[in-house]
């Protein structure tokens, strides 16, 4: 006897195959025909797949010239953990299909990043800059300011006396001081807050899977390099990152978000001065789409959160503040900086007193251009405002007499947030999007009977 048609509805199981309706054509068995946008995200995974098999190839090849080419020893080191890891991961991702692109992901983080980094804070082997804040964080602790006083650096005639950093930077070499030990390494710390900030902007952004897109950025090349080396830079990137993220809620939303956009670049500026061309550009963002009020919020919290990091610290010696912050970092001060590169700024520099001077000219000319721009043609969201920061950024790098090519995470990190929230809808890894495929294309239940109009 056959069971009637609503007991065939409710057995579970597969459901059997159907056509498009009105074609005639019945589906392959095993190939469930997908709806159109699904394919079309399929196709994108696919395409991904080979996108990151080449990203990572292309960074195998990048960490190997590092390898045996850099004179930096850190470099080099973290160029030999890299060069092998990248390569695996490369492989990994073009060969396993299954949760390829994932695997691979993971090799890197661990092969460049997590196994450099470990080796050299066991090692004490480090940029720098590493060296610099840890004793900056202890003159903090013993003596209630970071910076050398004007006299004492005429009477060292060195920059390693000198301490460009601001307090709120020192602070990640703080538990270094305090307690010592490999977990305390400022670069797992700057790690940490780079990961927390950039995935926040990331999720604010609406991008889908954000730990997944944040844990790729950090282990491509321009996250793993600097921050296994040195890594100061990272926070301070992942702020202005978080900065831009609030601030494209607060173009449409609440005032709240004005404020919050604020505290996170007034929190960036309080820890380097790279971040203070940011300042600029979102005012002029909050005057084009939301008013002097909304300018008026932004600026008093990044001046709040700016007192509130460094107010006092600064205030407690302001000669030798302006002396280590201001003067060292322009090259006016009676040591110059050991940042080397071919970057024009530098090279000009290095022909004497009136290259020096007309490399400093050429940064204020381009950091007027910009502000010109901006008041001309202010940007319409938060994405036109990070461009015109990361080629703000950009030109006076290549134009600052003391710059050095690390600085350039600044804009090319810039552009990794603008691309994800660019294309929100970006997939994640492909098993992921296989799954979501498979739910998409499979009939809805509900209480165990299928929805469909069929009977």
């Amino acid at each position: 006897m056959t069971p009637p048609t609503s007991r065939l509805l409710e057995r579970p199981g597969a459901a059997p195959p159907v056509g498009e309706p009105g074609s005639g054509r019945r589906s392959r068995p095993g190939r469930p025909r997908l709806p159109r946008g699904a394919q079309g995200h399929a196709a994108v995974a696919v395409i991904r797949r080979e996108w990151v098999a080449g990203a990572l190839g292309g960074s195998a090849v990048f960490a190997l010239v590092t390898a045996l080419t850099s004179f930096n020893a850190p470099e080099r080191v973290w160029g030999a953990f890299a060069a092998v890891s990248y390569s695996v991961s490369a492989i990994t991702a073009a060969v396993v299909r299954r949760r390829g692109v994932s695997l691979a992901v993971l090799i890197s983080l661990t092969g460049s990043l997590a196994a450099p980094l470990a080796w050299m804070a066991y090692t004490g082997m480090a940029q720098p800059e590493v060296a610099v804040i840890i004793r900056a964080a202890e003159m903090l602790v013993h003596h209630g300011t970071p910076y050398a006083s004007p006299a004492a650096l005429a009477v060292a005639h060195s920059w390693r006396a000198y301490d460009p950093y601001l307090p709120a930077l020192i602070v990640f070499g703080v538990p270094r001081v305090l307690a010592g030990g490999l977990l305390t390494d400022p670069r797992i710390w700057f790690g940490v807050a780079f990961v927390a900030t950039f995935g926040a902007a990331v999720r604010i952004a609406g991008v889908r899977r954000p730990v997944w897109w944040t844990l790729l950025v950090t282990a491509s090349p321009v996250i793993a390099l600097p921050l296994a080396a040195g890594g100061d830079d990272l926070p301070v990137l992942g702020l202005m990152c978080l900065g831009l993220a609030l601030a494209s809620r607060a173009s449409r939303g609440n005032w709240p978000w004005v404020a919050a956009a604020g505290l996170a670049i007034g929190l960036a500026a309080a820890m380097k001065a790279t971040a203070w061309p940011a300042v600029p550009v979102l005012a002029v963002l909050f005057a084009a789409r939301r008013g002097w009020r909304a300018v008026a919020w932004f600026g008093t919290a990044v001046v709040g959160a700016v007192l509130v990091t460094d107010g006092s610290t600064v205030a407690a010696r302001p000669a030798a503040a302006v002396a280590n912050t201001v003067l060292y970092p322009l090259g006016l001060a009676k040591a110059a900086s050991p940042a080397g590169s071919m970057l024009p700024g530098h090279l000009l520099a290095g022909v004497g007193t009136w290259g020096h001077w007309t490399a400093l000219a050429l940064m204020a000319l381009a950091g007027a251009g910009v502000g010109i721009w901006l008041i001309i043609r202010p940007p319409r969201d938060a994405h036109g405002a990070g461009w015109r920061l990361a080629l703000g950024l950009a030109l006076v790098f290549v134009l600052a007499p003391a710059s050095r090519v690390g600085y350039f995470v600044y804009p090319l990190g810039l552009a990794a947030w603008l691309l994800l929230s660019r294309w929100p809808e970006l997939p994640g890894d492909l098993s992921a999007d296989r799954r979501a495929h498979r739910q998409d294309g499979a009939p809805r239940t509900t209480r165990g009977r299928l929805t469909s109009s069929a009977g």
